[in-house]
């Protein structure tokens, strides 16, 4: 893929700045206690390896794999689950660690499907907040950045498999 059509939304530097503070906001929050975070497969997980560091304390780490884009770039608004929990999180805090929430959909239905499970508290945090598009309200409990209504990739989001690698979120242009 040709990486000029791609413009720096929100650089490097910002980036880690915001989930320092994440971390820090999620641990004064949830307390000294045991957090089990959910890393939304594929997109989340650069941002939830950083942000496990900047939580501290006691963590354990969990992977839920969901598509909906389906290699496009809208949401179709079909949420396949590809990957279960590999654990149960009855009795846990557990912190549904998600890249983008586009249209809720995604993140509405897996906070439901989460909660029949029985974790002792249910959290969301998002690295980007994109509420232009949003079908289902859905309040995230800690929020990254809100973002415009551009495609973004960069920092673990994709096109196609591709741009996950980049340190920084860009708007990607067709």
């Amino acid at each position: 893929m040709v990486r000029n059509k791609l413009d720096v939304l929100i650089p490097e530097d910002r980036i880690q700045a915001r989930v320092r503070e994440l971390g820090a906001e999620i641990r004064a929050t949830l307390g000294d206690v045991p957090i089990t975070c959910i890393c939304v497969l594929k997109g989340s997980f650069i941002f939830m390896a950083d942000l496990v560091r900047a939580i501290g304390g006691d963590v354990r780490c969990e992977f839920l794999g969901v598509s909906s884009y389906h290699g496009g770039t809208k949401s179709t608004g079909v949420v396949r689950i590809t990957q279960d929990l590999r654990s149960p999180i009855e009795g846990r805090h557990c912190l549904v660690v998600e890249d983008i929430i586009d249209t809720g959909l995604t993140l509405h239905y897996l906070y439901r499907m989460l909660q029949m499970r029985s974790p002792a508290t249910l959290h969301t945090c998002t690295l980007l907040d994109k509420p232009v598009h949003r079908e289902v309200e859905f309040k995230c409990d800690f929020v990254g950045f809100q973002i415009p209504d551009e495609f973004v990739v960069g920092y673990g989001l994709d096109l196609g498999e591709y741009y996950r690698n980049l340190p920084y979120i860009a708007v990607y242009h067709p």
